[in-house]
């Protein structure tokens, strides 16, 4: 509205941004939306790029993903509800991306006409939601940032007020207009809620806020880029990046990639420096293709507007880069170092199987789940080769609802399966060294698994420790963290689950040439364990010793994948598999006398309950249960506590499935999966 872009009778209403038929129904934030206002302050234009991010826990990767493009965050929270799980989430993400946060309180009004709270009690209320806020800070930001971006009311890095009415104010804006809680509460308790929305208009509480306290893209890139882009800072592409500079070489991150049925990929990211026109050329580092920009645009809102060149600091929209993934490097000149690659907090473990009802739709079906899958890389896309499935895993029932809903309204009628869980394989003690031989016995490869440390699992989830790295970081790295050294060099491989490849054979004639072969075969096996063809998580693989025939003919990929996958199935059935599963961490804020409902639940659910805090107006109980009993977890508390209950689910871990329960489960997915229900011993793949 004080951009000009819509009438101020809409204000509030029109949901500008939530222009998907899904999110007005709704009433929630789906996608991230894009879109640049312009605002004079003191005589000065400003340009505000705005992303709009949803809050749903179903949706933490959109905001990752918009994350990398900004450089400051405006953290919305209800003045009932206080800071939540998700509130928690997205702040974590924001100072590990080195976004500056500022806070606004939000549903002011609420705390008047339902908890029906004087203005005295109403600012102790929102002193408490302040600190709760710090807190996070505290524990989340680095030491350097900790104290200067924690928020106050007296720094105006607090705003309060409710969109829905359209006021809002800083305790600046506050003074200047000679207004307070005294004034917001007779308005509300007359009806009298003309007199905010002219006094104190949210739309300038906001944007104030954002210019004083959110840096400039040259100011916030000299600490941001250390952080998410490990190239060389005193280089050319490294000093223009720093000083966000106009003339230096273009360097983008993609950080969105919409599939449009007219023009295709189109790809929209930050850009760190230089300039983007039509007709340039750019190379994508990760994919190592180039490619030619055949319009450059901007998106307002729903709209994209084209535009004739577009300078660093802001967001693009580039089509004609047909290759573009979140998070792919574009840089106009070649061998630019890639930037760190996009830490998603939740990994997807809720999947549903979908068919066409017509199987003339099939071929449709496959380019729609394919261009969803570009979309939205939360949403992975699997194909069962001998059931002719189509499984989609997302992060939770919300995340797939929208997902099937996406396919129907591109008119195609689909069948899908009750919604299933995703589980993961590992070990639970060390193996013995097994052989694995190749099918014409030339070749033999001496392979052990054990466990490995979750504190290294949980650094290759965060991105902390990957494939793409340099291999004397690595061994680095797992030097300190009490790795043995000939281990610590040795390493071949870090899968992306969560698992290692290491070799400590010596000597061993022909090893390198077969030894990508042996990383394909390790990641072919640890994609579908021995269990139940799940996922394997957490294993270190060792390669001890190997065998190798002298003539290229007989150690091919035929005879070398087979001979590492055997070993290595042999190896982990027998060092005491588990069957992990999914746990969610539960946070219910209800009435005190509701309490016991609530955590009966949670323990009738195989849950824990792992904390119960008494607040002033609202008691929360978190606790965390399994994802697989989380399926009628909405009726069942709403049954349970009259529609009082507000809660929300975030992924927590995993963690092995009870062992009374194990057997059944990995039989029931064995069926499903169209495999012998017994699961596999060592001995069968040892062969003569």
């Amino acid at each position: 509205m004080a951009a000009g872009l819509l009438s101020p009778t809409m204000a509030g209403r029109a949901l500008a941004l939530d222009y998907l038929p899904e999110e007005q129904e709704r009433q929630m934030t789906i996608k991230a939306a894009n879109i640049s206002l312009y605002f004079e302050w003191e005589n000065k234009p400003y340009i505000i790029n705005l992303i709009d991010t949803p809050g749903h826990v179903d949706f933490t990767g959109k905001v990752t993903r918009s994350l990398r493009a900004i450089d400051g965050a405006i953290v919305v929270v209800d003045a009932v509800e206080g800071v939540m799980v998700q509130t928690e989430t997205v702040t974590r993400q924001a100072l590990e991306e080195r976004v500056r946060p500022l806070l606004y309180i939000n549903k002011i009004d609420r705390l008047i006409k339902e908890l029906c709270l004087t203005p005295d009690k109403m600012q102790k209320r929102l002193a408490s939601i302040i600190n709760d806020f710090n807190n996070l800070i505290e524990m989340y930001a680095e030491p350097e940032f900790r104290n200067k971006w924690k928020v106050s009311v007296e720094t105006d890095t607090v705003a309060f007020g409710s969109a829905k009415d359209k006021w809002g104010f800083t305790v600046s804006i506050a003074r200047e207009r000679g207004i307070g809680f005294k004034h917001v509460y007779e308005a509300y308790e007359t009806g009298n809620v003309g007199f905010l929305q002219k006094k104190v208009p949210l739309y300038e509480a906001i944007l104030r806020m954002v210019v004083k306290h959110i840096p400039p893209p040259n100011v916030a890139q000299q600490y941001r880029v250390p952080i998410i882009w490990k190239g060389d800072l005193d280089s050319e592409v490294g000093r223009a990046m720093l000083a966000c500079k106009d003339d230096g070489p273009a360097v983008m991150c993609v950080t969105s990639v919409k599939v449009d049925p007219q023009a295709g990929v189109v790809a929209t990211g930050r850009l760190f420096s230089g300039v983007l026109k039509k007709g340039m050329e750019v190379y994508l580092i990760n994919a190592k293709r180039k490619a030619r920009i055949q319009q450059v645009c901007i998106y307002m809102g729903p709209h994209r507007e084209i535009v004739e060149e577009i300078t660093a600091g802001n967001i693009p929209a580039l089509l004609g880069i047909s290759d573009a993934r979140a998070g792919e490097t574009l840089a106009t000149v070649p061998d630019v170092a890639p930037f760190e690659s996009l830490k998603y907090v939740t990994e997807p473990v809720i999947t549903i199987s979908i068919e066409p009802k017509y199987s003339r739709d099939l071929p449709k079906l496959v380019s729609i789940l394919r261009d969803m899958s570009i979309e939205d890389p939360n949403l992975v896309v699997t194909i069962n080769e001998e059931t002719g499935e189509y499984l989609i895993s997302g992060l939770g029932h919300v995340h797939l609802e929208i997902a099937i809903g996406e396919i129907q309204k591109r008119g195609i009628e689909i069948v899908t399966s009750r919604p299933i869980v995703v589980y993961r394989e590992t070990v639970k003690t060390s193996s013995p060294v097994f052989e694995g031989k190749s099918p014409n016995k030339h070749n033999k490869l001496y392979i052990s698994v054990e466990p490995l440390e979750e504190e290294i699992v949980e650094m290759i989830r965060r991105g902390e420790l990957h494939d793409q790295m340099d291999r004397h970081a690595v061994a680095r790295l797992l030097r300190q963290r009490g790795w043995d050294s000939d281990e610590a060099r040795g390493v071949w491989a870090i899968n992306e689950y969560g698992n290692i490849f290491v070799s400590v054979a010596k000597g061993v004639a022909y090893l390198d040439e077969i030894r990508d072969t042996i990383i394909t075969a390790f990641n072919w096996a640890v994609s579908e364990g021995p269990l139940a063809g799940e996922i394997v998580r957490g294993v270190k693989v060792v390669l001890h010793d190997a065998k190798v025939h002298e003539d290229p003919v007989h150690r091919g990929p035929a005879q070398i994948m087979p001979a590492t996958r055997h070993a290595m199935f042999a190896a982990i059935l027998s060092a005491e598999p588990l069957l992990l599963e999914p746990m969610l961490r539960l946070e219910v804020k209800v009435p005190a006398e509701l309490v016991g409902s609530v955590t009966k639940i949670i323990s009738h659910k195989r849950g824990r309950v792992l904390n119960i805090q008494h607040a002033e107006y609202v008691t929360v109980v978190t606790g965390e249960i399994p994802a697989a009993e989380s399926f009628d977890l909405a009726d069942v508390l709403r049954s349970a506590t009259s529609g009082r209950a507000f809660w929300g689910t975030s992924f927590s871990r995993w963690q092995p499935v009870p062992k009374n329960m194990q057997e059944q489960i990995i039989a029931q997915i064995r069926k499903r999966k169209g495999l012998p229900p017994e699961p596999p011993k060592p001995e069968d793949f040892l062969g003569p």
